[in-house]
């Protein structure tokens, strides 16, 4: 599906000035992090992903997306790199670092990591792009927007999330979708995605809000909350750093864990491998963030 996915972006008609960034060290490495915090490693009692799905993927959709709505060069670019600084297990780090309501504990990092790497460094100096307007990309609208607003990030996430995690998507969902949004101006006189249509508006709320719903349920949350106890686990008894997270693949980061031969480390491994649903106990819930969505229908809110 995502091959189908990338061809309704564009990706056949990918702007030139773009492809060789596709190849820079540090987005190369969000290949080996995948798009569903650590989950592709867990239980498939608990999750049954359609696919793995990886950063760059996502990092390269919401690019594309970002270059069919706006053909700006600067958004597009700080679209693509959006991510960078995703660490290994994403937003399980968020969990590790008490960082439930915003999940943005990891951002950071951002600046660093574009800094650091001297290929993307060299690319943005030949294409006259300042580095800044590369790593702030919350200043663009269309690419990162507060809820309950959408943008490019956003409605990606929706679309992959729907097609490959709750499967309530499917490939037409996505070809409807994408025919259907626009660039509008919001109440705030911001640039915003917008759909023409309420029905497909509808479509996507009803998607969203179901993502919540797993995204707030009993098994996701003790399954980030155990990731992310053997997570600082290995960091404490010095199996890895965590400056590790932001630098290594996932394979490399679990290939630590068990090659640590640490006793409690691999017992708890083996719980979040194996576990099965009807075993994951009651605990409460964190306070997680909220994922409200009240998309644009032309230039009135769906929900008033």
């Amino acid at each position: 599906m995502l091959e189908q996915y990338l061809t309704m972006l564009g990706i056949e008609e990918m702007p030139e000035f773009l492809i060789k960034y596709l190849s820079v060290p540090s987005l190369v490495r969000l290949k080996k992090i995948g798009y569903f915090c650590g989950m592709d490693y867990a239980s498939k009692d608990v999750y049954d992903f359609q696919e793995v799905i990886s950063r760059y993927d996502h990092s390269l959709t919401v690019a594309l997306l970002t270059w069919k709505l706006t053909k700006n060069r600067i958004k597009t670019l700080a679209a693509l790199f959006h991510d960078i600084s995703t660490p290994c297990f994403s937003h399980v780090i968020d969990y590790m670092n008490k960082d439930y309501a915003n999940q943005e504990s990891t951002e950071e990092k951002t600046e660093e990591i574009i800094k650091s790497d001297d290929v993307l460094m060299e690319y943005l100096k030949q294409d006259h792009i300042l580095v800044d307007d590369i790593i702030d990309f919350k200043r663009y609208s269309v690419v990162d927007i507060d809820r309950p607003k959408l943008c490019a990030d956003r409605l990606d996430g929706i679309i992959l999330t729907g097609l490959y995690w709750t499967k309530s998507l499917n490939i037409d969902d996505v070809s409807y979708i994408l025919n259907d949004v626009m660039i509008t101006r919001n109440e705030a006189n911001e640039d915003e995605i917008a759909f023409k249509n309420k029905g497909i508006a509808k479509l996507v709320l009803k998607t969203s809000n179901l993502i919540d719903k797993y995204c707030s349920s009993k098994e996701d949350n003790y399954m980030m909350q155990l990731l992310s106890k053997i997570t600082k686990l290995a960091i404490k008894k010095d199996i890895i750093k965590y400056e590790n997270l932001y630098y290594l693949t996932e394979d490399e980061v679990f290939k630590k864990f068990m090659n640590s031969n640490d006793s409690e480390i691999i017992n708890l491994i083996e719980i979040f491998q194996t576990i099965s649903k009807r075993d994951i106990p009651e605990t409460e819930l964190p306070n997680l963030k909220a994922r409200i969505l009240n998309p644009l229908v032309n230039n009135r809110r769906l929900k008033k």
